[in-house]
Parts: structure tokens; C-alpha cells; sequence
């Protein structure tokens, strides 16, 4: 048992507060992929996020399954080996086509995903295999998602002499895109890749899962979770929140937020449960921006609430954490790229975390307890209010 394994079990104690409080800070399991340092933010596989966030996707990919970053052979070896993984059953893209118009592309995804399940899963439910097989597969049934609901036509052909990124910008053929698109998808890809292992949708994944449900059904589950507005809508609503505020005078800007929180409004992008300085995904993000779109409106208001919200919100003794989260830019970002519609920014975040997702599922399904896997979720929930009757 490890000394942090001893401290919890020594010191954690159980008290009424816990319940009803959607688990937040009970440890009930140990994760091996990553960790969320309150000062140092997200690391994988112990490297620090902001030491990856110029690699590619799939080195990226294999730290989080290998454990290791990958040498020259081993990263064109695997790189490779993601591209023969990658077909896809043609009969997911006439799904994906017939979903109704409705929908949320979220919706389409996760049943897309559901569809990639009885069309390509392993028969003996390889875990490992069917996790790859899905990140693999993941690239171009996004990008389908994106054509057909923008109505920017049908499906593209993977170009397997890509990397992972450049194919996927190229199968999602976004018209008007600029022309650092795919770095900016790359970026973002390494960025959310992955998240500790008590994140709302890592931990749906991983407890369905633990049924013995296969990679497919599982993420369908992670996916639904991360659609909710509490999690994966974030980037979403901040942009939304940019575009509220929609001054990027500093003055006038505070002015607004203070406006917003008088009237019991959210300021979205900043804060966190864990870290307690700014978000390195968030600095990373910014920095990119400087480079590329330092004269696009919405970045412009961005970068000055980057500079007002914190001084805000530490006047509320409530808030622990005052700064930019990895949300605070990035919708900022995709709208100036060339990805106007924010209601798809949740589905670029899980063609992100599909690959973390996946691995942790590896993880305690064929590595932890010795090879014997995690047992089923079953976390007890003590009857209340419940007089005893009788007829």
C-alpha cells in the first residue's frame, strides 16, 4: 500500500456532509493515467501538460496506453497501426445521415458510437483492442457528424499519410477554415485528452464498464454524461459568455461581469475543483491565440477577461480559485479557426477524451487488483424517509 493509500485510509472519514454530494472528494479508486495538481494542473503519465502540448495525437495517445512516450520506431510503428484500425463500416455513415435533423450532434455521436459497437467490436470483448479500434475510428465519425449537420456535404475519405490531426481536419473539410485549423485540433486533442479519473465521464465509462459492458456501450455512457451543461457544454457557454459581455475595454467589461454575478448570472470559464492557480491548458491556450488570432474580436474580450474576472471573484471569500480554466479561450479559438457553430464544441471535447476514456477503461478492466479488473460499481445509498408501512 502506498503512503497516500495509508493517509486515506488512516485519516478519511465519512461524515453526513459526503452524502448527497455527488461524490465529490470520496476516493473510491486510484487512477494510473493521469493526476490534477492543485498548483501544477493536469499531467499524463506524470509529464506535465505543459511539457506535451506541441506533441502529436498519437504520441500523445500512446503515453496514455503505453505509459511512456514512444521512440521514432515505436511512434511510426503505432502511428501506423492507427491508421489500419481506422475503417469504419459504411453503414455508421448512412446512420449518421438518417439521425434526425433535431438533434444534438452529441446525440448523433453517442449513437454513432453505439453503431461502431455492433458493426466492429472484438468477439471475445477486448478491451484493449476494441479501446484502440474506437480512437482509431473516432476521427472520421466525428468529422461525418460535423458534415452532415452543417450540411457541408458527405462524409470525406481518411487520408492515411496524415498524422491524426491533419487527417481528421481534412475528413471534416470545414469550409473556410483557417489555415491553422489543424494545429489548433491537434492542440485541443492533447490538451483534453484526458482528466484524473473522478471526472463525471470518465467515471460513467468506467462503471459501466465494470458490468462487463463492452468499450462501445461504455462510451456511449461516458459521452452521455459529458453532454450534460454541467460538464462538457462548458466551452460552449463561454463563448456564449465572450459574446455577452462583448466589450473588450476593461472598464466596460468589468462593469458587465459585475452586472452578471448581480444578477445571480455565472461567470463562466474560471474556476475549478481542483487547481488553485491558473489553469495551464488555459495559459497554453491563450498563448496560442497571441500568435494566431490576437486581433479576432471574441479573443480580444477573452484576453481582458483573462485580466478582470480574477480581481472579481476574489472578492467572494467562497471562491477558492479565481482564474482562467481550460474553457475560458477555447471556444474562443475554434469560433475564430473557422468552427462558427459552439453547439459543436462539446463533440470536438469527446473526440478528445475518447482516447483517455478508453485507456482507463483498459485500465480497470485488465490491470488493476493483479489482472482481475475492478469489480462492478456498487456504492452504498442509505434509505431515508422511509417510515415503515403496512396494508
Amino acid at each position: 500500500m502506498t503512503d497516500e493509500k495509508k493517509l486515506l485510509a488512516e485519516d478519511f472519514v465519512l461524515t453526513d456532509d459526503h452524502l448527497d454530494g455527488g461524490l465529490r472528494g470520496i476516493p473510491v479508486g486510484t487512477c494510473r493515467t493521469s493526476a490534477v495538481s492543485a498548483d501544477e494542473g493536469v499531467s499524463y503519465r506524470g509529464y506535465p501538460i505543459t511539457d506535451l502540448a506541441d506533441l502529436s495525437c498519437e504520441d500523445v495517445i500512446y503515453l496514455l496506453f503505453h505509459g511512456e512516450l514512444p521512440s521514432g520506431d515505436q511512434a511510426k510503428s503505432f502511428s501506423e497501426d492507427l491508421g489500419r484500425r481506422s475503417e469504419v463500416d459504411p453503414a455508421v455513415f448512412d446512420l449518421v445521415a438518417r439521425l434526425p435533423e433535431s438533434g444534438h450532434p452529441m446525440e448523433a455521436l453517442i449513437a454513432a458510437v453505439m453503431f461502431l459497437g455492433m458493426t466492429g467490436k472484438t468477439e471475445d470483448n477486448d478491451y484493449r483492442e476494441d479501446a484502440l479500434n474506437l480512437v482509431a475510428r473516432s476521427s472520421a465519425v466525428v468529422a461525418a457528424v460535423f458534415r452532415v449537420k452543417n450540411g457541408w456535404g458527405d462524409p470525406i475519405a481518411p487520408r492515411t499519410d496524415l498524422p491524426f490531426h491533419e487527417n481528421f481536419a481534412h475528413m471534416m473539410g470545414c469550409p473556410g477554415g483557417h489555415e491553422v485549423l489543424a494545429d489548433l485540433l491537434r492542440m485541443f486533442y492533447v490538451l483534453h485528452a484526458d482528466h484524473g479519473g473522478g471526472n463525471l465521464s470518465t467515471f460513467v465509462g468506467k462503471a459501466v464498464a465494470s458490468g462487463l459492458a463492452d468499450t462501445y456501450s461504455s462510451m456511449a455512457g461516458a459521452l452521455a454524461a459529458l453532454y450534460g451543461p454541467r460538464h462538457g457544454r462548458a466551452n460552449q457557454e463561454c463563448l456564449e459568455f465572450v459574446k455577452r459581455i462583448g466589450t473588450f475595454d476593461p472598464a466596460e467589461a468589468e462593469s458587465r461581469v459585475r452586472a452578471v454575478m448581480a444578477d445571480g448570472g455565472v461567470v463562466y470559464g474560471y474556476g475549478h475543483a481542483v487547481l488553485r492557480a491558473e489553469d495551464p491548458r488555459a495559459t497554453i491556450q491563450f498563448a496560442f491565440g497571441e500568435k494566431h488570432f490576437a486581433d479576432d474580436e471574441n479573443f480580444k474580450i477573452a484576453r481582458t477577461l483573462r485580466q478582470v474576472v480574477p480581481s472579481i471573484l476574489k472578492e467572494h471569500p467562497k471562491i477558492s480559485n479565481p482564474y482562467p480554466n481550460v474553457d475560458a479561450v477555447s471556444g474562443s479559438l475554434l469560433h475564430a479557426a473557422g468552427l462558427k457553430d459552439s453547439r459543436f464544441y462539446t463533440l470536438l471535447f469527446g473526440w478528445s477524451r475518447i482516447a483517455g476514456i478508453s485507456a482507463q477503461i483498459v485500465d480497470e478492466r485488465e490491470v488493476l487488483r493483479g489482472g482481475k479488473g475492478v469489480p462492478i460499481y456498487r456504492p452504498r445509498f442509505i434509505a431515508v424517509d422511509q417510515p415503515r408501512r403496512r396494508r
